[in-house]
């Protein structure tokens, strides 16, 4: 898709993480030549748009790069004519999540923003709200891609793919993180380090890990078994075991931690929430707080260095690595999320996939894993998929059953009957954006 100059639409462009993207395009602009950035948000989000977009326009200024900046509140206009349009929003914004975090743990449930019914809530909010993105790119961009960001990636991925004509790429800064920590735990680049992974969204697995051309899948393993530092900044950081790591004989993502320790994240969770109220939304609020602050500084002509604590590390890498590669037809491989078409024939062609990919200018190709996939693997993946399907047919159909059948699904639910008081007060609490739901009950007691 080589051209002059590219349209590049974000959506939730007034989030914290922008300056990071808009970073991403500065470093990157001579074989990346972005002539025009458009930041849109929502009403209840202007004036962090503002905010965000005047940081932007002074780190291009003082970059010395060509990117027209623009902010606006009209989504249809940024989308309109647009090379990509990538998706970084949060509906319902930060007392969302809250939310989405606190009723599960009042249920003595995980609570998480895309694990567990914490994600479930959350990808109810989402899909109609990208579905209707993408009925806009039908129309106003049929050409552009549509490099989705926004979690739960891989469901709000599968609506996509199941829903619409629009070609969508999801992604997630978990697999560039996984590879930047295996590189840090042997104090080398990560350009010398390559990994295979295998999965869906926020439940894969690392099946290969090379240095230097070298399987070092099985000796790395041992290396991870009791060390510290391989998790995102949003999970605490317990170790692995090594008998159970040689066991699996992959890398868990971070998020598995939620599945194989799960009553040690669970009473983690609890002691903060009974102790003091909160969960990490709370933490994430004040961070954000403290970031727009430092935004509004005129002075400041960078991304600031406190970002880190925000949880977003190598989201710039990821979304410009995608880009780039798009658009410059390298065909080199990343590991993102896209249509299964078989590589996993035990998940059905139409789900998302999370796994290694040979990326083009026609988008993202899944690779045949090379490792196999364990019987372990299988049948997470496929209770977990099957959740995912029945949260897209709920969040799609406005549908309580699917609904109550996804969150029963869910390993970190699976009880019926609490499942369904769940249901009721996430439909509750998240009626105002749920209007496919024709009927929406009174919690139950």
């Amino acid at each position: 898709m080589k051209k002059s100059g590219l349209k590049i639409a974000v959506i939730g462009g007034g989030s914290s993480y922008t300056p990071e993207l808009v970073e991403g395009f500065i470093k990157h602009y001579k074989e990346l030549p972005v002539t025009e950035l458009v930041l849109v948000d929502v009403e209840e989000g202007k004036d962090k748009l503002e905010t965000v977009g005047r940081l932007a326009e002074r780190m291009i200024a003082a970059a010395g790069v060509p990117i027209r900046l623009g902010m606006t509140l009209n989504r249809r206009e940024a989308i309109a004519g647009a090379d990509f349009v990538a998706t970084q929003m949060r509906i319902g914004l930060l007392a969302a999540r809250s939310r989405d975090e606190k009723i599960p743990l009042k249920h003595g449930l995980i609570g998480q923003e895309t694990t567990g019914a914490g994600g479930f809530a959350k990808a109810l909010r989402t899909i109609p709200v990208i579905l209707d993105i993408c009925k806009d790119m039908e129309e106003l961009a049929p050409d552009a891609f549509l490099v989705n960001f926004t979690n739960p990636a891989g469901i709000v991925t599968e609506a996509v793919i199941k829903h619409s004509s629009v070609r969508t790429v999801g992604l997630c800064n978990l697999p560039i993180g996984t590879r930047m920590q295996i590189a840090d735990i042997y104090g080398i680049d990560a350009a010398r380090v390559q990994t295979e992974m295998v999965g869906i969204n926020h439940l894969n697995w690392t099946t290969r890990i090379w240095v230097d051309g070298e399987d070092m899948t099985r000796s790395f393993l041992s290396k991870a078994a009791g060390s510290s530092g391989l998790t995102m900044k949003n999970i605490p950081d317990f170790e692995w075991d090594d008998e159970f790591l040689q066991a699996v004989g992959a890398l868990p993502c971070s998020y598995h931690r939620y599945y194989y320790m799960r009553n040690k994240m669970l009473s983690h969770m609890q002691e903060k929430f009974q102790e003091h109220g909160t969960t990490r939304a709370d933490d994430v609020l004040r961070v954000e707080e403290e970031l727009f602050e430092l935004y509004k500084d005129k002075a400041l002509t960078v991304k600031p260095p406190q970002l880190e604590k925000r949880g977003g590390a190598f989201y710039s890498e990821a979304a410009v690595n995608l880009i780039r590669a798009i658009y410059n037809n390298t065909g080199n491989i990343q590991t993102v999320n896209v249509k299964n078409n078989g590589v996993l024939p035990f998940l059905p062609d139409d789900a998302s996939v999370e796994i290694n990919c040979v990326i083009d200018a026609a988008g993202a190709h899944p690779i045949q894993p090379s490792a196999p996939v364990t019987a372990h693997m299988r049948g997470m993946l496929q209770v977990v998929k099957a959740y995912e399907e029945l949260t897209v047919k709920a969040a799609v159909e406005g549908s309580y059953e699917a609904g109550l059948e996804a969150l029963t699904l869910h390993p970190l639910v699976g009880d019926a009957t609490l499942a369904k008081v769940v249901l009721d007060e996430i439909l509750q609490e998240n009626r105002v954006w749920l209007s496919l739901f024709q009927q929406i009950p009174t919690p139950s007691k």
